[in-house]
């Protein structure tokens, strides 16, 4: 774990802010390390790739043990060559030498040595190390898109924190409010003045706000390890979030020129950017095919052959050369000109590809910026009718204090208020949401703000 998190987390309990969220998921969160080993490997493999272009030097050696040797068969007479032989090939040669052959070679045959070779002229092998630069490319920004979607996961969970401490504090109130409600009916009832029947409906009241009361604080539990996890901490760590839902109530707006809405810094269409660039490497890449190569080759060995193992007697004989070779591709049964095509509409459907996923991003902007635009309208109605909620539900509980009032029109104005709270912080939250995935589909990067 890395200092930062290591001194947040010295106290019991640890109150962290949104921006201190995300500077621990960038150092913390999984998907962000394989993205940078992502990065790693490719950088890794494109040195591979470069190596193809330095000498390739081998080194090998043998050995070879002959279990039936070679026969040499000459057609004329070895007696000619012979002291008293007679003429070669003529007709006195003898049926022994015509018909037996002459074993060549040793037992054993040992070799060593080294052999180098480099490509001089290659189109078609330097087209292929672009490709493999804009491998590193596209994984940087594979990176980069493995962050834009961890910030988005830690925002929503952040403000999911935010509305399940808002929603646990409402139904906290309703709690209060009810035990209240059920102590001045009590009070009420010992002193006759109030029914058998309202101190019911009180006493239903305080039992059904109880449940309540439990599931808004465990749904701040479950909201908690969700940021945690996707903080990439431990789920046992004792953290909390700082500030309110309604904070962020005052930046509610959906004031957007057109270059902030552009598509430019969207990592989707980045990636297919690259990848577009890749295909087009790839076809040119496919048409050097056609075109000759050249590489330069090196060898030097040393042979010996002998029919024992007494090494010191040995005698090692040296071959080497150097030479060029010239590759001129001439026909190869139209495999060349098929896989031309192929990736030329590997290309086209990339194209299309890309139009249909700006399309759809264009769509997604759109509705996002609808449901900011509702969820500021909702929230700014919502905060007009809990200002007229609370007021109503003041006077409803006086007027019940007093016996103006029952405690039927008590529950009502209660479930009024609650209704209005949960719309007002409901809307916060959706317009939180929608701005988060807003950003995200812009590519706003967190560490460039």
């Amino acid at each position: 774990m890395t200092g930062l998190v290591s001194c947040l987390f010295l106290l019991a309990q640890t109150f962290i802010s949104l921006d201190q969220a995300l500077e621990i998921a960038l150092s913390e969160n999984v998907a962000v390390k394989i993205a940078d080993k992502e990065i790693e490997r490719s950088e890794y493999a494109k040195k591979g790739t470069y190596a193809a272009l330095f000498p390739q030097i081998d080194a090998s050696g043998g050995f070879q043990r002959t279990i039936e040797k070679q026969v040499m068969y000459m057609d004329f007479d070895m007696s000619s060559i012979m002291p008293g032989g007679g003429a070669p090939g003529g007709e006195g040669e003898s049926s022994e030498n015509k018909n037996n052959g002459m074993e060549v070679g040793r037992w054993n045959s040992f070799s060593a040595g080294v052999s180098a070779s480099m490509p001089l002229v290659n189109a078609q092998l330097w087209e292929s190390l672009k490709i493999s630069g804009q491998d590193v490319e596209l994984a940087v920004e594979k990176a980069r898109s493995s962050r834009l979607e961890m910030v988005s996961q830690v925002k929503n969970a952040y403000y999911s924190v935010l509305l399940a401490k808002e929603a646990a504090k409402v139904y906290k109130e309703v709690y209060d409010n009810a035990l209240l409600n059920y102590e001045t009916t009590q009070m009420r009832h010992e002193a006759q003045k109030a029914s058998d029947l309202e101190l019911a409906r009180a006493a239903t009241s305080l039992a059904n706000a109880i449940p309540n009361m439990y599931d808004s604080q465990n749904a701040i539990s479950l909201s908690l390890w969700q940021l945690k996890a996707v903080m990439g901490i431990s789920l046992d760590e004792d953290i909390d979030v700082v500030g309110q839902i309604y904070d962020y109530a005052q930046d509610m707006s959906v004031l957007y020129s057109d270059d902030e809405l552009s598509l430019e810094n969207n990592s989707t269409l980045k990636q297919l950017a690259i990848q577009a660039e890749q295909l087009a490497s790839g076809i040119k890449a496919q048409q050097y095919a056609y075109l000759p190569s050249l590489g330069v080759a090196f060898v030097y060995n040393y042979s010996a052959m002998a029919n024992d193992f007494v090494f010191s007697e040995y005698k090692w004989t040296p071959y080497s050369y150097v030479g060029l070779s010239l590759s001129i591709p001439i026909f190869s049964g139209g495999k060349r000109l098929n896989n031309v095509r192929s990736a030329k509409i590997q290309a086209s459907e990339l194209e299309l590809q890309r139009q249909n996923t700006e399309r759809q991003l264009s769509i997604a902007i759109r509705q996002n910026l609808n449901t900011m635009e509702t969820s500021i309208n909702s929230f700014q109605a919502a905060d007009k009718a809990l200002e007229a909620a609370q007021k109503a539900y003041d006077i409803t509980a006086e007027a019940y204090a007093v016996g103006s009032s029952t405690m039927t029109d008590v529950n009502d104005a209660q479930l009024a208020l609650v209704q209005a709270k949960m719309s007002a912080v409901q809307s916060i939250y959706s317009y939180l949401s929608a701005k988060t995935s807003l950003e995200q589909t812009l590519g706003n990067d967190f560490l460039s703000e």
